[in-house]
């Protein structure tokens, strides 16, 4: 009996002592704080909405277009800011941007305060694509100019010539300055005039954007225009901080001369030393190359040089000559009318207008009669081979040929025709 009750005590104190050391314990637990509450997880903040560099979340936002007629006083008096304000605003902008320079069809946004006046805090106006100006009107008048960020992105264009340069382009739905930028690139070594059916190209170029929107061409990394079954190879390079275009060799595209002085034509008549006069009707030696273009299309001179001779000449109509070297003479015929400071004497660069097409003379319509001079002697403008500019430097040619291989790789694997898309780089 003793011993049943001896081991009922035991039994019976160590529940007790169980029992007060899990109370102790969960005790300790409880105020020292191991044991928490379940965490709230953090309301979400978002974040604020920046647009011209300034927080717009706390503004009512109007965006719209300069009317014909308005200017800034309008537009902000129609929005409550009053006429001392608006006349300080415009002292304040001196230096920075002239106001009277806003024009219609560009566009603005104005921040109202959210209040019952809603008042105009401040007013951007975008001056291009890419530039603004912002004139606050808040607790302190403040004007000042930025520039919104400009986004490249890589492009690549392939193309099999239909009828012309220009048509295989707005059937691509490519950018209309990549013809201009590609004829300009081989000014000096294709005749655009000249490109046949089945002629191809590759292209690989930036577009430039912003807020997501086209806004123009930007360089053209790269070409490939195969002419007559000749690979033609362009790669844009920088040395001495000057960006040209040159071949697999090194050797720039740019030359002495233009391959023509107009951009965009046709040739309607051939150098010939027998050629029947469209108005004399007899046949007559013919030492130049005619180009019908519309009167007034601008005439270049196809390199530098010092204008010698600017008359009507007879048959020959207004003409304008260039000497360009000792060997080298050119002649434009039949001009409508000269360029700005185009004079006996009057030294002038390569791509200069000098003229503009015209029918003057003994002509039968508005076109421009081209003539080139070696040593005084009349040669076919069309068969002219005129020496390369400045070569990629020898020290340089090591970093040149890794950028050629690399942008070579990537033309490599554009040889898909008729097609315009985004290429990663």
């Amino acid at each position: 009996m003793t011993k049943y009750f001896s081991k009922k005590r035991i039994i019976a104190s160590a529940a007790f002592l169980l029992i007060a050391v899990t109370i102790t314990f969960g005790l300790d637990y409880y105020y020292t704080g191991l044991h928490k509450a379940p965490e709230i997880e953090n309301e979400y903040i978002p974040e604020p909405i920046m647009e011209y560099g300034i927080v717009v979340d706390s503004f009512m936002v109007v965006k719209d277009e300069v009317k014909a007629n308005e200017n800034l006083s309008t537009i902000l008096l129609r929005h409550n800011l009053d006429m001392g304000s608006i006349e300080q605003l415009v002292r304040k902008a001196a230096g920075i941007f002239d106001v009277r320079k806003i024009r219609a069809g560009n566009k603005y946004t104005i921040l109202l305060t959210t209040d019952s006046i809603s008042k105009a805090h401040y007013f951007i106006y975008e001056s291009s694509p890419t530039k603004y100006i912002v004139f606050e009107a808040g607790d302190s008048l403040h004007v000042h100019s930025g520039e919104k960020e400009v986004e490249i992105r890589i492009k690549t264009a392939s193309g099999t010539i239909t009828s012309s340069l220009w048509n295989t382009m707005k059937e691509m739905n490519a950018n209309p300055n990549l013809t201009i930028a590609l004829s300009e690139i081989y000014a000096w070594t294709i005749d655009f005039y000249g490109i046949q059916k089945g002629d191809n190209f590759t292209a690989l170029y930036e577009e430039l954007f912003v807020d997501g929107e086209p806004i123009g061409l930007g360089n053209i990394l790269t070409a490939r225009f195969n002419h007559n079954g000749k690979d033609n190879f362009a790669f844009r390079y920088v040395q001495n901080d000057i960006p040209d275009y040159f071949d697999e060799k090194g050797q720039s595209l740019r030359r002495a001369f233009l391959k023509s002085p107009l951009k965009f034509s046709r040739i309607s008549s051939h150098f010939s030393h027998s050629r029947l006069h469209p108005v004399l009707r007899i046949r007559r030696p013919h030492h130049g190359v005619d180009y019908a273009a519309p009167k007034g299309t601008p005439v270049h001179s196809i390199g530098s040089g010092t204008v010698t001779d600017v008359r009507y000449a007879g048959g020959a109509g207004r003409m304008v000559k260039i000497k360009h070297n000792s060997t080298y003479t050119t002649a434009y015929l039949h001009l409508s009318g000269y360029g700005t400071g185009i004079k006996q004497g009057a030294r002038v660069q390569q791509g200069q207008v000098i003229g503009y097409v015209g029918s003057s003379g003994l002509s039968t319509g508005p076109h421009l009669d081209f003539r080139f001079y070696k040593n005084g002697t009349p040669v076919d403008p069309l068969k002219v081979e005129s020496p390369p500019s400045i070569p990629v430097r020898k020290e340089l040619m090591a970093d040149y040929t890794k950028l050629r291989l690399n942008l070579g790789r990537q033309l490599d694997s554009l040889n898909i025709p008729s097609k315009v898309s985004l290429m990663p780089i």
